[in-house]
């Protein structure tokens, strides 16, 4: 037999030709742009056949007849036993505009050029699309009932099929297949749609919450979904034994989920918390159509609306689908494949194969440059603090990687053994610039930030890393005021001063991130730190609001709330010798995280427990903290002890080791 098929390139058209090409004989001609040819080579190394048995023909989908060449037109006449009609945008984010031109005009072209070639029957493939937002069963011999074709994608799929049970001259079959997705046994699939859009969330829901641990999902429609194997299974059985023209078949499964279901099936697959309680969105159907649109023309709603659905990888105009009205009624489907052996599978089975594949070849984390290299190459990177510790160690890898990397400290001679480390780390090409700056004093403050514009024009990442901290029980503060005025001009005044400064340079290029070091203990209210856990939470709050104010203006902040970490910093408490605290090294990779990634807040789970913990229970929180400050005493320097040694009892080893990088 010989075979004419149009988007033989795309997810089933491939599949189908390779399906239709194994049967002995069999040539299939495939329509073309000239602009593809090279991908002929690839097409045939796929299809497993020779140039002679899988024939390109150059055209246009959108032009007259197909845009073939009047020769080749008349040398396909009466020759194709079986044409089939696959090209189409399976899309629902395209724009109208590329739907109608394609899926309209498209059809109305391949039905001509079915007629130009004298074929002998035409197989449309369709889509379940095609019956719109029908509220009931819709039967395979319904059509014209079809209702709620107000999105472009079910308008055009509904026209297209229109054009060919109006128009088309030769014998004709339309096969409705629902939501395609990869393929039951090696779950290969090539673009994310359909219930893919949720596996961001769900990957994002395994990384955030314990497996164990319910979860609340959304509950709608049903929706019906279907592995590529199957429809080129059925469509290729159907084709050669049914030869009726004006019949319609629904590939669908005879079972159909609803989008609660669907979710949990995924979350079980992905290994993520399992979805116990559900949100039922027909709740938020008593809204009045005229009232959602009114909000939904209001700005603020609409960016908020946009920023949700972006950040949860999903298209916005997925909401509109959850509730799904129709489920699809199958008989001539199951008449025309019994006895075949030729069935859907179950999705419980299968599940796992679409999750393994999507996050081994289709997460979108995976084609983004989140190398340090493809982030900071080039651009001005500016550590605070960066003589030692943390800073010293993210100043390396800044430099390793290429950036224009300026540190500053107090010390000349600390920044010049600071710079030659960093060089040494990094290569003796790596541009490194030490300022000597006093970050606490407001002119000194201005003096360097006036040599970062006029030298290196600003910064691109400004990583406020220097500060102070003070390990001291509030009842040994009592004539140590200094303390507090003294961490907050630092950690607080000290990183507004600079920030601020940069700012207007940052707005001027609509381009900057900031990374502010912040505390676990913020997170977790450490006792005996108060003056440095006051400062640091007053830098959290500035950045919040400075992150809601310049949202729309290139910039974003991100705050690390860092765990303990071993740096001169904390050398003068001597119980910390025997804690397990991050390296600078690993902090670095905190900061390195949060300019890559450029999130919100960087925290570890135990930070966040400790926040949760707070605000759940905050009686039952500050007994335990206290329990911890009675456990763990002042250091002999906080004290005013030189030379004394603090000694920690036995529950207070155990209660360090258990609970990693918390300040006591």
């Amino acid at each position: 037999m010989q075979y004419f098929v149009t988007g033989a390139t795309g997810f089933i058209g491939r599949r189908l030709v390779k399906t239709l090409l194994a049967r002995r004989g069999s040539v299939v001609y495939f329509l073309l742009r000239p602009e593809s040819e090279g991908k002929v080579p690839a097409l045939l190394e796929y299809w497993g056949v020779g140039k002679t048995r899988a024939i390109p023909v150059y055209g246009d989908l959108t032009a007259k007849k197909l845009g073939v060449a009047a020769d080749a037109v008349k040398a396909l006449k009466g020759q194709v036993d079986h044409m089939y009609h696959l090209a189409a945008v399976y899309d629902l984010s395209a724009d109208e505009e590329s739907q109608v031109k394609v899926n309209i005009d498209g059809t109305r072209s391949a039905v001509e050029f079915a007629k130009a070639i004298d074929a002998k029957h035409l197989h449309h493939v369709s889509s379940i699309a095609a019956a719109g937002m029908y509220e009931g069963v819709f039967r395979e011999d319904m059509f014209d009932e079809a209702e709620g074709l107000d999105h472009p994608y079910f308008m055009t799929k509904h026209e297209s099929e229109k054009i060919v049970r109006k128009e088309c001259k030769v014998p004709w079959t339309v096969y409705r297949p629902a939501m395609v997705v990869g393929d039951s046994t090696t779950g290969e699939m090539d673009k994310v749609d359909g219930p893919y859009y949720f596996f961001k969330m769900i990957q994002r829901m395994r990384q955030i919450l314990p497996p164990w641990m319910p979860a609340v999902g959304l509950e709608g429609g049903r929706v019906n979904i279907v592995p590529v194997d199957f429809v080129v299974a059925a469509l290729d059985h159907i084709s050669h034994h049914y030869h009726a023209s004006g019949k319609c078949y629904h590939l669908v499964d005879p079972s159909g989920y609803r989008v609660g279901d669907v979710l949990d099936i995924f979350s079980k697959a992905a290994h993520a918390p399992k979805m116990n309680l559900f949100i039922n969105a027909a709740l938020f159907g008593f809204i009045p159509k005229s009232v959602k649109k009114g909000l939904m023309a209001l700005a603020p709603v609409r960016r908020i609306y946009r920023a949700v659905m972006k950040d949860l990888g999903l298209p916005e105009d997925m909401m509109h689908f959850v509730n799904y009205p129709t489920r699809f009624d199958r008989r001539e489907t199951d008449a025309a494949l019994k006895g075949s052996g030729i069935e859907c599978p179950n999705l419980h089975d299968y599940a796992w194969r679409l999750w393994d594949y999507w996050e081994r070849h289709l997460d979108p984390a995976l084609f983004v440059d989140r190398s340090l290299q493809g982030t900071v190459g080039g651009k001005v990177v500016l550590v605070t603090g960066g003589s030692s510790g943390i800073g010293l160690s993210a100043a390396c890898r800044f430099a390793e990687a290429g950036a224009i990397t300026i540190i500053c400290g107090r010390g000349e001679d600390k920044l010049a053994a600071a710079v030659k480390e960093i060089q040494d780390f990094a290569g003796k090409g790596a541009k490194v610039y030490s300022y000597s700056v006093d970050i606490a004093d407001e002119a000194s403050c201005a003096e360097f930030v006036q040599k970062l514009q006029s030298e290196h024009g600003g910064v691109d990442f400004l990583i406020n890393n220097a500060g102070r901290s003070i390990r001291r029980a509030i009842e040994s503060s009592y004539d140590r005021f200094h303390d507090f005025e003294r961490t907050m001009q630092l950690n607080y005044f000290g990183a507004l001063r600079i920030t601020m400064g940069l700012l207007p340079g940052m707005v001027a290029k609509k381009k900057g991130h900031v990374v502010n070091i912040s505390s676990i203990s913020v997170l977790v209210n450490a006792p005996r730190f108060s003056a440095y856990v006051a400062s640091k939470a007053a830098l959290d709050a500035w950045t919040a609001c400075a992150s809601s104010e310049f949202a729309d203006q290139g910039i974003t902040f991100t705050t690390v709330n860092m765990p303990l970490v071993r740096t001169p910093m904390i050398a003068p408490t001597k119980i910390y010798e025997s804690m397990p605290l991050l390296m600078p090294e690993e902090a670095a990779a905190m900061v390195i995280q949060a300019c890559i990634e450029k999130p919100v807040r960087v925290a570890t789970r135990l930070g966040i427990f400790g926040e949760v913990l707070h605000a759940a229970a905050p009686r039952v929180t500050q007994i335990i903290m206290n329990t911890t400050f009675r456990m763990f005493p002042d250091s002999a320097a906080a004290k005013g002890e030189k030379g004394a040694k603090a000694t920690l009892s036995a529950e207070a080893i155990a209660m360090s080791q258990m609970m990693r990088g918390i300040h006591f």
